[in-house]
């Protein structure tokens, strides 16, 4: 909530979040906050660059396409988290099960797929909320993704 923000019953709520201990209120979205598009583009490019040297990731990817990738992942990310909602008019709804479910996408996968994420988090300097929110949001997207327990 930020400063003066309505509870129901037309009171102002007692809570404000703030971005420092002290500092202004918080306003905007979390993709405002954590720096917009540059920030998550840091945080994909990152995020491939373990990818290119895992065995179990990498041969998922389109080496042939991997700035598409990139590009993709980067304006999901950006639309889930209040920027400009460019990859849904470009790729309409996100469906990300149904675009996962030509690969095999196991739990070791997973595991794979979240270290390198939680590298490239770490790589920003997130304040430790952004950063739980973030991968908090990371982490349970990973675990829906597994689409087969075969090894």
């Amino acid at each position: 909530m930020t400063e003066n923000a309505e509870i129901p019953g037309g009171q102002k709520s007692p809570i404000i979040l703030r971005v420092t201990e002290h500092g202004e209120a918080a306003t905007g979205s979390f993709y405002e906050k954590v720096g917009g598009r540059a920030t998550f583009e840091r945080l994909v490019r990152h995020f491939y660059e373990g990818v290119r040297t895992d065995p179990v990731l990498w041969p998922m990817y389109p080496e042939q396409d991997l700035e598409g990738a990139i590009q993709r992942l980067t304006g999901f990310l950006e639309q889930y988290w209040g920027g400009p909602g460019t990859y849904s008019e470009q790729r309409g709804h996100p469906r990300l099960r149904m675009r996962h479910a030509p690969f095999k996408v196991n739990q070791q996968a997973r595991d794979h797929w979240l270290s390198h994420m939680r590298t490239a988090v770490d790589s920003l300097g997130l304040s430790p909320l952004d950063d739980a929110t973030l991968w908090g949001y990371l982490d349970r997207a990973a675990q829906a993704m597994v689409n087969t327990f075969e090894e």
